[in-house]
Parts: C-alpha cells; structure tokens; sequence
C-alpha cells in the first residue's frame, strides 16, 4: 500500500497552516490555521474492508521542567514520548483520499466533538491535547480528531510527525464509547492487511531551521 500527501513531501517540513501553533516574534507562539493535511492512497490490499489513520509525534519531551520557560533549553538527548495527534477509524473500505481541511479547519477551545463524524459511520477518537490541557481552565476538554503540530518552542529537537494509514480486515474496531490512540492499536491488532507511513517535521525554535509556510508541495 502506497501513501501519499499533497500538503507536505514526505521528511518535508509540514506548513504552519497545518500545524496547531506557529512562530511568533513576540509571543514566541499563536494559534495557527489547524488544517488537516490531504492524504491519498492506493496499491490497496484485497479484502480490506476498513481504514483506520494514526499520527503520532514521538519526540515529545518525557520532562517537563523546561518546556517553554525562558533561558532554558529543552535538550535534544532528553528521553521521548509518543504523543498522538490524529486518531481516526472505521473509513469505509471504498475510501483513497482524505481532503485537506474536511476534518479540522481551525482550534476549537475545550476541542472539537466526536467520536461521532460528519461522515456516518467513520469515528475519530480523542488526542493528546485533551491530556495536555487537563489542568487548563480555559481549554481542557476532549480533543476529538486532528490538532496539529505544537512543539515546545525551546526544544533542541525538531519533532517528527508520521501519519500511518493502517488496512483492516474488520468493517469497524471494537472500542469503547472513549477511545484513543493506544486503544486502537491493541483493537487493530490481528485485523492489519497492510500499513503505509507519510512523515512531516515541524519546530517552533527558531534556532532551527524553519517551518515552510509557503504554499504545499506540488
């Protein structure tokens, strides 16, 4: 199975219209445009009935004594985490492309609703923001579907992020009402036909090298 994104080269920077926050002079960071990015596939395994999408940043910093404070540094040797980004299932077996925006065209305080999707039947699950933002007042809540890109804007790493697309052998997973990222992956276990992987990078340190933000790669 082949994946493949019109948004971003695969081991390209990904636009900061894709991302959840974006660089900012004074601030350090902003809300960006939150798009999710289109993604198309084919080579397609015979008797694959169902879809399912992670994204998954895995260099997410294990402590987080110097995340975002000033004068420190978020070292590049410290030990990482997987924290995911997108969890969507059940995509019906006819599907090859995922439209740039249909699923997330901006930041939703609190997060976007679900699992439920405008498309019957097709389920996204929660992310890691809804972690993230446990302790928030003004913006803890579940984060249903896509939320981009927002890496800690000192961090001596750029963060990777891989979509893979996963081909099931089951019209729709078995999971819980709630679900995430790890509760998919133990539901698709046994059930996976083939998997096809696509990987942006994304910093806010401007001490890295910079986002793209130009237009999407042709």
């Amino acid at each position: 199975m082949k994946l493949a994104s019109l948004s971003f080269a695969d081991g390209a920077p990904i636009p900061e219209h894709h991302a959840f926050g974006k660089m900012d002079p004074k601030s350090k960071v902003e809300l960006a445009d939150n798009f999710n990015p289109q993604f198309a596939w084919s080579d397609v395994p015979e008797g694959v009935k169902s879809f399912a999408l992670l994204c998954v940043d895995p260099d997410v910093p294990t402590v987080p004594d110097d995340v975002n404070v000033e004068g420190r540094e978020v070292s590049a040797d410290l030990p990482r985490a997987e924290f995911f980004h997108w969890v969507l299932v059940d995509m019906p077996a006819r599907f090859r492309t995922l439209e740039e925006g249909h699923f997330s065209n901006g930041i939703h305080a609190r997060g976007k609703p679900g699992p439920q999707t405008h498309i019957d039947g097709v389920r996204q699950g929660i992310n890691d923001y809804t972690s993230w933002f446990a302790g928030d007042a003004e913006m803890s809540g579940d984060y249903y579907g896509y939320d981009g890109p927002c890496p800690p804007w000192n961090d001596a790493r750029v963060h990777r992020y891989v979509f893979t697309l996963y081909a099931l052998d089951v019209d729709a997973l078995a999971l819980p009402e709630r679900f995430g990222g790890k509760e998919v992956l133990q539901a698709m276990d046994g059930h996976v036909l083939d998997s096809a992987s696509w990987t942006g990078t994304y910093t806010l340190n401007p001490a890295l090298a910079p986002v793209r933000i130009g237009p999407p790669a042709s």
